[in-house]
């Protein structure tokens, strides 16, 4: 039975010895073809044409990103070619050649701190030589005195030496600083090259079986983490009589492990980490937005001045993953932007995913940093309208609204916004509202002027038995020096009344269209070229002469008293 048990045992071994005999192990040299690159993560496409011997192969991909999503890895192969099994993991004795420049800088970081070590030993020294001098001052024993030239040839070498210590030291001081400054920026600049970055490296292995000896096209595809997109738009108008052009751009990052050089690019709203399984449709509830502009990690539409970024959060980190504080600085392959500080939030997109095949080919280098993408360029038709708040701010401010947007499938981002060659600030293009029309301040347009003044013939303060009343009236002349006809907002209130003691009645409001719930008043008109037109608003308030009432609303601004 013992021999039976052993024969078995013997030929298990063998025959598991020729299997692994049988079975042969190839490279392969990762090259990476193109990307499809998401709002939060990036799907790696390469093509690789290997020469395969008959039977079994275990192809071993290397150099690909620690950042890989395991789960999303898919092989394509040609038929006639089986595969059998596939499967990755991260390999941390990979050796990855440093860039020269970080090389460098590493070298000289390190030759600092060896010198502010050395100045370190070298303080260290004289302070023990120092507190040896303090702790041994006593002169001759306790029974016996020094003459006067001993005790002063004692204080002359001990003040001598005391003070060449304190010398040196102090100029080993200044050196520890002086190269702290110096340690300080190379350290810096390392981490804007993102040179602490893991160097780790993933393997996919694939086994594969062939009947013959065969060169065969691979495909193999898989999601990467840490990469993406948000997008950057630039908006043009030269007049008001032409359309907007509408320019629109992406901030790709990578920060994978392994720069991507000259690939041909797609940029996609799809969400890479759904499932395969049929997508469930769901009620779709209509109701009013609350969406004011402000929420967190959105800029507020304030009239084309307020800046903030959109950059996707990284949808799944593995606990590998080395992720550090994503900045802006030049780099090669694009055009980079400035620096801002990291910012994720969350941005309305097309409910039908959307693609953009990237016509010019680019790199992108593994540093963390957004590079500015060329997607598409659109001229789109145009109104102009001019707006007035004359209470608020003695200029007028000329708005585009711009349609045909809705079918350009974009994403909620930031647009810098550009009037007659003048760059007027920073606005933001918000979709998620249901909306044919896009409003865009361009800014304040000095060819159009409103002036809001008080008749004070027609203003007064009367008392009226035990009543105050207050009367205001305020004339607004509309100005239109340009060469076109233009239409104008015009934007003025009543105050309302919280007290029944109080009494607010207009007297005079001209043709203003009345919102009776906000005070607010509403004037449109369309001037003429060269022509102008005058508004009267007239309102009294009446109250308690004894209460204190606000009749003049005032602005808080920060001051500083002496």
């Amino acid at each position: 039975m013992k021999k039976n048990f052993l024969i078995i045992i013997a030929v298990i071994f063998c025959s598991s010895f020729s299997f692994s005999q049988n079975v042969k192990t190839q490279n392969v040299k990762s090259v990476i073809n193109s990307a499809t690159i998401y709002l939060n993560g990036a799907e790696i496409v390469q093509n690789p044409k290997i020469n395969l011997q008959a039977g079994r192969t275990k192809l071993i991909f290397t150099n690909i990103s620690h950042k890989i999503k395991p789960k999303s890895i898919r092989v394509t192969t040609l038929k006639g070619i089986d595969l059998l099994s596939v499967t990755s993991k991260i390999n941390y004795l990979t050796k990855v050649e440093e860039q020269v420049e970080i090389k460098q800088l590493k070298d000289s970081l390190k030759l600092v701190q060896n010198k502010i070590q050395a100045f370190n030993d070298e303080n260290d020294a004289y302070k023990t030589e120092k507190a040896m001098l303090l702790k041994n001052t006593s002169i001759g024993g306790s029974n016996t005195g020094v003459s006067l030239a001993e005790l002063k040839e004692a204080a002359d070498f001990y003040r001598s030496r005391i003070k060449d210590i304190n010398t040196r030291v102090s100029k080993i001081n200044k050196g520890i600083n002086k190269l702290s400054v110096t340690k300080f920026r190379l350290q810096k600049e390392l981490k804007e090259l993102n040179a602490s970055a893991s160097y780790m490296r993933a393997e996919v292995e694939i086994l594969v079986s062939a009947d013959k000896a065969v060169s065969s096209n691979f495909e193999l595809k898989y999601i990467v983490a840490d990469a993406g997109w948000s997008p950057a738009y630039d908006i043009k108008a030269t007049d008001t009589d032409k359309p907007v052009e509408l320019i629109y751009r992406a901030k790709v990052f990578n920060n994978t492990g392994i720069d991507w050089k000259n690939l041909n690019i797609k940029l996609s709203t799809a969400d890479p980490t759904l499932s395969v399984s049929q997508p469930e449709l769901k009620p779709w509830y209509v109701s009013q937005s609350y969406y004011s502009g402000n929420d967190k990690g959105f800029g507020g539409v304030n009239e084309g001045y307020t800046q903030n970024m959109i950059v996707s959060k990284d949808f799944e980190k593995s606990e590998d993953e080395y992720r550090g504080e994503r900045s802006m600085s030049p780099g090669t392959g694009a055009v980079t932007t400035t620096h801002v500080t990291e910012s994720y939030g969350n941005a309305a997109v097309p409910e039908m995913n959307a693609e953009f095949k990237i016509k010019t080919k680019y790199s992108v280098p593994s540093d963390d940093k957004p590079y500015l993408v060329d997607v598409s360029e659109h001229k789109l038709p145009a109104s102009f309208k001019h707006f007035a708040v004359t209470k608020l701010d003695k200029d007028v401010f000329l708005l585009a609204r711009i349609t045909g947007w809705e079918d350009l499938n974009l994403v909620e981002g930031p647009a810098n916004v550009y009037y007659a060659g003048t760059y007027l600030g920073q606005s933001f293009i918000q979709t998620r509202n249901v909306k044919d029309t896009l409003e865009l301040s361009l800014g304040r347009d000095s060819k159009v002027l409103v002036t809001r003044s008080k008749l004070k013939e027609f203003s007064s303060t009367q008392l009226i038995g035990s009543k105050r009343k207050e009367t205001f009236t305020y004339e607004f002349v509309v100005k239109n020096n340009r060469k076109a006809d233009i239409t104008i907002d015009i934007l003025d209130q009543l105050p309302i009344s919280q007290s029944d003691k109080i009494e607010v009645k207009a007297l005079e409001i001209s043709d203003a269209k009345q919102n009776f719930a906000t005070g607010e008043l509403k004037w449109k008109y369309t001037i003429k070229q060269g022509e102008s037109h005058k508004i009267r608003l007239s309102f009294y308030i009446k109250y308690p002469k004894e209460m204190k009432v606000e009749v003049q609303k005032m602005k808080s601004r920060q001051i500083r008293y002496f």
